[in-house]
C-alpha cells in the first residue's frame, strides 16, 4: 500500500534523509516556532508539546494536508543536552555523557487541521557511551560538526567511536523513529479509508 504524501514541518536534513530512504512522499515546510524549554515539563512532555506546536503551525496554513512535526531531545535523566554553543561546550557535553547511559526521545505529531485530527507519539532510545578520554573526544569532535547536534554528537557519523550500546530505534537517535512513524502513518491512512 502506498502511504499518503505529507508535509514535513521540519528543516532537519537528517529527517529529510531518513524519510527519503524510507521511500515516503513528502515536501518540507519549516515551522517558525520557538521551541519551549520549561523545567516544569519532563523531556518527553517537552518533545510532545514542541512536535505538536510545529505541526499545528504548518497544518493551519494547509488545512487539508497531513502534516508531521517532530522534536528530539537528548537527556540524562531530566537534564536536557541541547545543541552546544561552542566546541568547548561540546567537549563538556561528551565528557558528561562518557560512561553513562542517556536517553534520546523524539516525539512526532501527525495533524490535519480541517478534520481536525491529531496523533502524538514518542519513542525513546537508550544510548550508552563508552568511557571517553579527552583525546578520544577531541578526535571525535574534529571529525564531525557538533554545533548543530543535540548532545554534541551524531550517531550516524562515527558513532562507533563513542557509543558502546544502544537499546531501541537507531533512526530515533538520528532524529526520527522511522519504524514507528511508518506504523502510525499506516494506521492514519487505514482510518481515513473507513
Amino acid at each position: 500500500m502506498k502511504l499518503l504524501a505529507f508535509i514535513l514541518a521540519s528543516g532537519s536534513p537528517r529527517r529529510r534523509e531518513l524519510l527519503g530512504q524510507a521511500g515516503l512522499r513528502f515536501r518540507v515546510e519549516t515551522a517558525e516556532v520557538e521551541e519551549l524549554e520549561d523545567r516544569h515539563f519532563t523531556p518527553t512532555e517537552l518533545c510532545r508539546v514542541n512536535a505538536f506546536r510545529k505541526a499545528q503551525v504548518v497544518a493551519m496554513r494547509h488545512p487539508d494536508q497531513l502534516v508531521i512535526g517532530a522534536d528530539t531531545l537528548v537527556h540524562l535523566g531530566n537534564e536536557t543536552l541541547g545543541k552546544p554553543a561552542s566546541l568547548a561546550e561540546a567537549h563538556r557535553m561528551l565528557k558528561r555523557l562518557s560512561g553513562c547511559t542517556h536517553e534520546v526521545t523524539t516525539a512526532c505529531c501527525l495533524a490535519r487541521w480541517r478534520l481536525p485530527r491529531r496523533v502524538v507519539f514518542e519513542e525513546t532510545t537508550l544510548v550508552r557511551f563508552a568511557v571517553l578520554k579527552d583525546a578520544q573526544i577531541r578526535r571525535y569532535l574534529s571529525a564531525i560538526d557538533p554545533l548543530d547536534k543535540a548532545g554534541a554528537y551524531a550517531i550516524q557519523q562515527h558513532g562507533e567511536w563513542i557509543v558502546e550500546a544502544l537499546e531501541g530505534s537507531f533512526t530515533n537517535v538520528v532524529g526520527l523513529p522511522v519504524e514507528r512513524l511508518l506504523h502510525e502513518l499506516t494506521a492514519w491512512q487505514n482510518r481515513e479509508m473507513v
